[in-house]
């Protein structure tokens, strides 16, 4: 379709475009043509250019995940501002953004909060799938269509909030940057934010896709002596290796539970557990796997709806702490053009997280891949 002149001849009016709709729980995405409204005041309509698929759109699309149907699904994307609604200040049109899923408002008590940065204006815990005033921008066959997280990347056109919207410098690549939006930095600011990794030290990553490979960057980045990798995908060791892993491990390889092994092969436990897979099970084992006394366990994987844990306390009783961590504690207006700048300067390499790039159309086949275990990370390019 006809590309937009950004803050020209679409600005107040609808625009009509392809987005990919899921209809359904456990059913392909279908391509659609879908209307999207202008932005109202605080609201920023952009043209994506670039996005991630992410484990967390294909746990709502099997439905573990629950979600407001029709919806447009996608938290990870890149794109440019097309137009912008009354009051917003910090974006003009043509400017490059990253579309990020947790907002920052800069006045709750979470954003004013120095160590806080989950903002109360968020659509991720309790999601209802919809504008902060309770409507939505999209529409198709007639039908009102959702929204997630406040984001909805896999369209060419979405409208966001301001408080999302992040601006970043023209000469950044979109189609590489757009995981800065949620896996990378979910990842990596587990490992230096949430555990504060020391030099020396020994780490256990569960799960080895995108956020998995960000955490093992970032242990290795902070020292990290020797880093154990797990997953049941044996075809994504000889990629974890490369990122830093010392250690590759399959649970399904062992007859006894993947905690014992790691505990024998540590000697009294890891100082630091990471869990980025999103079950009870590796949760616990990722906390088991800790040293008793000071290891430090992060929670980063999104389990299924109405999950319980379940533990004996006296494994925090004896000094292990166990915390979650969401986008990487990062707040994210301020610190997301922060991880930017380290990008363009290879401080950090998000290239190499991106094994996969598809064009839109095909984005059933980039879910496919991802349930495969055949990809770190997939990219539609719009």
């Amino acid at each position: 379709m006809k590309q937009a002149k950004f803050g020209g001849e679409t600005t107040g009016k609808v625009i009509k475009c392809r987005a990919a709709i899921a209809w359904s729980s456990n059913a392909p995405l279908s391509i659609e043509e879908v209307e999207v409204d202008p932005p109202k005041a605080g609201e920023v309509r952009i043209k994506v250019i670039a996005s991630g698929i992410c484990g967390s759109d294909n746990h709502m699309l099997d439905g573990s995940v629950p979600l407001h149907l029709p919806a447009i699904l996608g938290h990870e994307g890149a794109g440019i501002v097309e137009s912008i609604g009354e009051g917003v200040s910090t974006v003009k049109p043509g400017d490059k953004v990253i579309l990020s899923a947790l907002p920052q408002c800069r006045e709750c008590d979470s954003c004013l909060h120095e160590k806080g940065n989950c903002c109360l204006k968020e659509d991720m815990f309790s999601p209802v799938g919809l504008m902060l005033d309770g409507t939505s921008r999209f529409t198709c066959r007639g039908r009102k269509v959702y929204t997630i997280f406040g984001t909805s990347t896999f369209t060419e056109y979405t409208v966001m909030h301001e408080i999302s919207v992040v601006k970043i410098d023209d000469d950044v690549p979109l189609e590489n940057v757009c995981i800065l939006a949620c896996g990378f930095p979910t990842g990596y600011g587990a490992a230096v934010n949430a555990a504060e990794v020391t030099p020396g030290s020994t780490c256990v990553v569960f799960g080895l896709g995108g956020v998995g490979s960000a955490v093992v960057m970032a242990c290795k980045a902070a020292g990290a002596s020797r880093i154990i990798g797990i997953d049941i995908n044996e075809g994504k060791f000889e990629k974890a290796k490369a990122f830093g892993v010392t250690d590759c491990l399959n649970p399904r390889n062992f007859k006894k539970p993947i905690q014992q092994v790691i505990m024998e092969m540590t000697g009294l436990g890891a100082d630091f557990t990471f869990e980025a897979i999103g079950t009870t099970d590796t949760m616990i084992a990722a906390l088991e796997s800790c040293n008793m006394s000071y290891g430090v366990c992060v929670i980063i994987g999104v389990p299924p709806a109405k999950s319980q844990l379940s533990f004996d306390p006296l494994l925090l009783l004896s000094g292990r702490v166990l915390r979650g961590s969401l986008l990487g504690e990062y707040k994210t207006r301020d610190c997301i053009p922060v991880l930017v700048d380290d990008y363009m300067k290879k401080k950090i390499d998000v290239d190499s997280v991106i094994t996969h790039k598809l064009p839109f159309v095909e984005i059933n086949k980039g879910f496919e891949l991802l349930r495969s275990g055949k990809c770190i990370r997939c990219v539609l390019l719009f």
